[in-house]
């Protein structure tokens, strides 16, 4: 297996990447797939011990994505991570600030829920770990957070050529990846933001979830930090160079009828908002992506261009062949999409359905990770892992 430099080093064979959305306590369904894809890896290299640390070059992820990136990237199997998100997310999601407590009625008035258990699990999961560490990290590791105070996204990644990682202008390196995964999963009006020591001019800088930036589907951004001649990656381009992995939390229909649209009112409009942005974030990722590949898992996006079937960006014009091998997975949690596609006993209402869509509920955790297994079984195939991106 590769040794993290040679996983970091642009000359060294084909690159794999893994992105991870956010979504909340939906990062279960996330874990359904990610379980099929560890599978089929294993099989192909014969290996039933293989984690995705080691076929996988660079992981990355979003909020609760990032969660499972960094466990996967510091050498946990999914079965490992499944126990642990279980077990984490009926503690950081179960204490709420109590509005009787009124000593943190500041907190209560900025955040839902109080941090203290999210920050002890994440530690119990990370430890001591820093971001720089060569060793407890197996692979590249990307951890998209959004820096609030300047308005701008932050791929904290631990590149020992990174502008950033160990220089005047920053310590990334010295970061507890606890405290990365904090800074990427402070989803306002759930958690606190997360206060991090950058260096620079300004010594600290407070952090928010990076669901709420273009990132909550990191795949674009890791496609950036891998290849973007600012970051010291700089991975060839190109089919058959270069594979991005991205698997969702599920996602929503939007329905809302013409006639009921007149009668919003701003709270109606302030409610939806973050979920019309980063649906829309979503899309036009995967849409990009869709156009920079001959991906066998694409899907209409916009009627009017289709799934970009001829439209693919190429350094190799009249041909389709892509400028990177794409594959993305997502379910809709949709009661006509779910009834139709897993036929289950007692059909989904659309009860059911805005239950498991809910970002904040630990009790759907088994749930949502059994529906990303059923839908890894219809949507992952072997054949979207060609041979020679084989390790």
């Amino acid at each position: 297996m590769k040794t993290l430099a040679e996983k970091f080093d642009a000359k060294t064979g084909k690159k794999r990447i893994l992105a991870l959305d956010g979504g909340g306590i939906r990062g279960a369904l996330t874990l359904g797939y990610l379980k099929h894809l560890e599978d089929i890896i294993r099989k192909q290299h014969d290996n039933p011990e293989m984690l995705l640390c080691e076929y996988f070059d660079m992981i990355g992820g979003t909020s609760t994505g990032s969660i499972i990136a960094a466990a996967l990237a510091k050498g946990m199997s999914v079965d490992e991570i499944k126990d642990k998100y279980f077990e984490l997310g009926t503690k950081i999601f179960g204490k709420k600030y109590k509005w009787y407590r009124i000593f943190e009625i500041d907190d209560l008035l900025k955040a839902k829920y109080d941090d203290k258990a999210l920050v002890k699990e994440l530690q119990n999961v990370f430890g001591d770990t820093l971001l720089g560490d060569q060793e407890a990290v197996k692979t590249a590791l990307v951890i998209v957070a959004k820096r609030a105070d300047t308005n701008s996204v932050w791929p904290l990644n631990n590149h020992p050529k990174g502008k950033f990682y160990d220089s005047g202008n920053g310590n990334n390196k010295a970061i507890p990846i606890w405290k990365c995964v904090r800074a990427s999963a402070a989803a306002p009006t759930y958690f606190l933001p997360q206060s991090i020591e950058v260096g620079g001019d300004n010594g600290f800088a407070a952090f928010v979830d990076g669901g709420v930036s273009m990132a909550n589907n990191p795949a674009l951004q890791c496609l950036m930090v891998a290849t973007l001649k600012g970051f010291p990656y700089r991975w060839q381009m190109g089919e058959d160079n270069l594979m991005i992995v991205s698997v969702g939390t599920g996602m929503t229909r939007w329905k809302k009828l013409p006639k009921n649209i007149g009668k919003s009112t701003l709270l109606n409009w302030a409610a939806n908002l973050p979920e019309m942005f980063m649906q829309d974030a979503s899309w036009q990722n995967q849409q990009i992506l869709q156009w920079l590949s001959n991906s066998p898992t694409s899907v209409e996006i916009d009627s009017e261009v289709t799934a970009l079937e001829d439209d693919i960006l190429s350094d190799e014009p009249g041909r389709k062949k892509g400028l990177i091998h794409y594959l993305r997975y997502n379910v809709f949690l949709d009661p006509v999409d779910l009834n139709e596609r897993f036929k289950p006993e007692k059909p989904y209402t659309q009860k059911d359905a805005e239950n498991l869509a809910a970002m904040d509920n630990a009790k759907n955790c088994k749930q949502l990770f059994d529906l990303g297994f059923q839908a890894g079984a219809q949507e992952l195939k072997p054949k979207h892992f060609p041979e020679q991106f084989k390790v």
